[in-house]
């Protein structure tokens, strides 16, 4: 069900960004709104259980790694996650370059999932509901450009599409393999990603910095959604 659930979120993102991508307001709200339930997540859940583990003590330092780690990839993805894809002409962004960022990304969200108890966790849907928009934004770069047939996708866009929904499981299959002591650590680097890419979503300037309601509501409906999610989710004590 977790596979499942991960590359069906980076499928459906994809196609509704190839078939509604040139609506960039929609690509916008989708991400403030999951900016919103992921940044809930990350300090509603990810961080409690990281400082609560045996191994807090110096775990911040992993915190601060994963928001580093998520400014590097940003350097390859030019800033993807954060909708900023329409701000680059399409020889600014190599394929190469952005599928290596979004893997990286993905992969290292995946190692937790393989120590998570319960099947279907909070920090899983983050990641799903965090995919989302992504995935319609990646779809939309990648079958939306000049030139791309709405009929044929190359096979460079398919591929970067199978690795970015891959990615995740494959983490996932690796964290079988490192001890369950080291989830704490892993978790630090994730909510490290999360808080660095949430935040900027969520704080970027608005337009001549007035206040933006339709953003406020947005955000507020995403965190709205996880704490009813955090409500029903059973929590081991």
């Amino acid at each position: 069900m977790t596979v499942l659930l991960l590359i069906l979120s980076v499928i459906t993102g994809v196609f509704l960004g190839k078939h509604f991508g040139k609506k960039e307001k929609l690509a916008k709200n989708l991400l403030i709104l999951s900016a919103g339930f992921l940044i809930t997540i990350c300090l509603n859940e990810v961080f409690p259980q990281v400082y609560t583990s045996a191994e807090s003590n110096n775990l911040g330092i992993f915190v601060i790694i994963g928001v580093l780690l998520q400014m590097i990839l940003e350097a390859l993805t030019k800033g993807f996650e954060h909708g900023h894809f329409h701000h680059h002409s399409e020889h600014n962004i190599l394929p190469a370059a952005l599928m290596v960022g979004l893997f990286i990304h993905a992969f290292i969200e995946g190692i937790p999932l393989a120590n998570e108890e319960h099947e279907i966790s909070p920090y899983l849907l983050g990641i799903v509901f965090h995919n989302l928009p992504i995935s319609f934004i990646l779809g939309a770069f990648l079958f939306n450009r000049k030139g791309e047939s709405k009929n044929t996708s190359s096979y460079p866009s398919l591929l970067i599409v199978a690795l970015f929904a891959l990615a995740s499981p494959m983490g996932m299959l690796l964290g079988n393999y490192f001890h369950p002591n080291l989830q704490p650590y892993f978790l630090a680097i994730v909510g490290g990603i999360f808080l660095h890419i949430s935040s900027v979503i969520i704080f970027e300037s608005n337009k001549n910095h007035n206040i933006d309601w339709t953003k406020i509501g947005l955000v507020v409906s995403g965190v709205s959604l996880a704490l009813i999610m955090h409500l029903f989710h059973q929590h081991p004590h």
